[in-house]
């Protein structure tokens, strides 16, 4: 359709030219004394036509002619601005090929070459940026080879040259610079140095998931458990491990953070900075619980901490392993002495539901011997000797009937249970 109205258009301009110009009787006559030259119009129009064509084209090429030099000028600078670009990409491809030597050299050189053309005066837009770039790939080059004084040098003029006219420089370009600095202080084994450039970064900057990695890494290595704990919760809010992964990082921050308690006081204001989920880990729980006992504290406490584990290990026998049940059976073995009515009567349905559970035979027969339930619990005790399969649990069985058997003067059956306990413990 276009074409077809191109057609029609040049026709109609054809036609009107050739009724204009066929029938114009219109003449120019011009007066040169002593000439006089008589034109037609149609004449004069195509030499005026033609002399203006003749001038453009004059006048163009005189353009291009004084314009040499400048575009000479520009080719060159376009080549030495190529130059920097092949540099910079160099320096990159050599350092991620492991030829920090090379790396180094290529960076130095983008610089030697953007430097040259600031000499000339020819502006990059993106200037400071690839000096920014080409001394933090210099810097990493150094960091691979070991030379730290060439690595600070060109961190600092990294740092410098990011810091400067802000307006045209990318905020990121300064971050990453941040960023790695704080990866180079933690291989460098300097934890504080690392959270010193972490806490330069902006707020949003702080909270992306490769800052949080390496806070949480550099929180480990500066023993700060409760900034790690709680660098592993946002980490895992936002995904950065699998759910198995996160939950192991951060079940040992918080046994960690647990272990460093030094009185009863501190172990409580530590398990007050657990979260739920965390208070509800039977690791975590039977750890507090047990360092509640060491640390010569309020057990109701301790026994209070452990009752969701228990309540969990009742419900689904299954979900806490042989390890844990262990653990949780010695724990609540340490506090026997002070065991309240309430916990005696779990301990006992748990048992009577369970008459096959040697831990349960075993704590049921040491809370009965704590009673001076005699009888009971030397049988509970006999049935769990025998079945146990933990070293210590099975012989503290026997040194328990040993202690049964010479509180009724039944020195024959206290020896036997004393060469029992003995051959547990020297297999």
């Amino acid at each position: 359709m276009r074409a077809a109205l191109w057609f029609l258009a040049l026709f109609a301009i054809a036609a009107a030219v050739a009724l204009f110009a066929g029938n114009n009787q219109g003449t120019i006559t011009v007066f040169w004394p002593p000439w006089r030259v008589d034109l037609s119009l149609n004449l004069t129009l195509l030499i005026l036509l033609a002399a203006f064509v003749l001038l453009h084209v004059a006048l163009r090429a005189l353009s291009a002619l004084f314009s040499l030099p400048r575009q000479a000028r520009q080719w060159r600078l376009q080549q030495k601005e190529r130059s920097v670009h092949t540099a910079l990409l160099d320096a990159l491809a050599q350092l991620l090929a492991g030829r920090f030597s090379r790396s180094r050299k290529a960076a130095l050189a983008a610089l030697a070459q953007e430097r040259a053309l600031a000499a000339l005066d020819a502006q990059l837009p993106q200037a400071q940026q690839i000096r920014v770039l080409s001394h933090l790939l210099a810097a990493e080059s150094a960091q691979a080879l070991q030379d730290r004084p060439a690595r600070d040098a060109h961190l600092q003029q990294a740092l410098s040259e990011s810091a400067e006219r802000p307006v045209l420089a990318s905020p990121e370009t300064r971050e990453g610079v941040q960023l790695r600095a704080a990866r180079w202080a933690l291989d460098d084994r300097d934890a504080p140095a690392a959270l010193a450039r972490l806490e330069e970064l902006p707020q949003g900057a702080q909270r992306r998931t490769l800052a949080l990695r390496l806070r949480l890494k550099a929180a480990r290595q500066d023993r700060r458990t409760l900034e790690a704990l709680e660098t592993a919760r946002l980490l895992a809010k936002h995904r950065a491990f699998s759910d198995a992964a996160a939950q192991s990082i951060v079940r040992g921050l918080a046994t960690e953070l647990v272990s460093g308690a030094h009185d009863p006081a501190q172990l409580l204001r530590a398990w007050d900075e657990l979260e739920t989920a965390e208070r509800e880990m039977p690791e975590v729980a039977i750890h507090a619980a047990q360092r509640m006992v060491a640390l010569r504290g309020d057990l109701a406490v301790a026994r209070a901490w452990l009752l969701p584990v228990w309540e969990r290990m009742i419900e689904e026998p299954r979900s806490l392993g042989e390890s844990l049940r262990v653990k949780l059976v010695r724990a609540l073995e340490a506090g026997l002495d002070s065991v309240d009515a309430d916990w005696l009567a779990r301990i006992e349905s748990a048992q009577r539901n369970n008459p096959r559970d040697a831990n349960l035979q075993y704590l049921a027969g040491m809370a009965c011997m704590k009673r001076q339930l005699w009888g009971k619990a030397q049988q509970l005790l006999t049935h769990a000797g025998l079945a146990l399969q933990d070293p210590a649990l099975h012989r503290r069985a026997w040194q328990a009937l040993a202690e049964l058997a010479e509180a009724r003067d039944d020195a024959d059956q206290a020896s036997a249970a004393w060469k029992r306990a003995a051959q547990t413990e020297n297999p």
